[in-house]
């Protein structure tokens, strides 16, 4: 997905042009030089939380398949495994 990025303060002032370009791709808006926000159209942002929903639903049905095939550790040993993983 390509986004164009734009200040903030043009996006404001030509935000009806812009609800017609986000038709056609996202736009990116910045403020003081740094991204802030994402303009899209409901078409793609719709898409989006379809796909977000259909992942999560992949990883707890995974999660679910590891429980009732006896794969799973304990929290503490969880915690040790993750201290391990950062360094800790």
């Amino acid at each position: 997905m390509t986004t164009n990025a734009i200040p903030a303060a043009q996006a404001k002032t030509n935000f009806g042009a812009l609800l017609e370009k986000v038709q056609r791709e996202p736009l990116t808006i910045s403020k003081k030089g740094r991204l802030v926000a994402v303009l899209m159209s409901m078409d793609e942002f719709e898409t989006h939380q379809r796909l977000k929903l259909e992942q999560l639903r992949r990883e707890v049905q995974a999660g679910l398949a590891d429980l009732k095939a006896g794969n799973v550790i304990d929290g503490a040993e969880a915690f040790r495994a993750i201290d391990r993983e950062l360094g800790d």
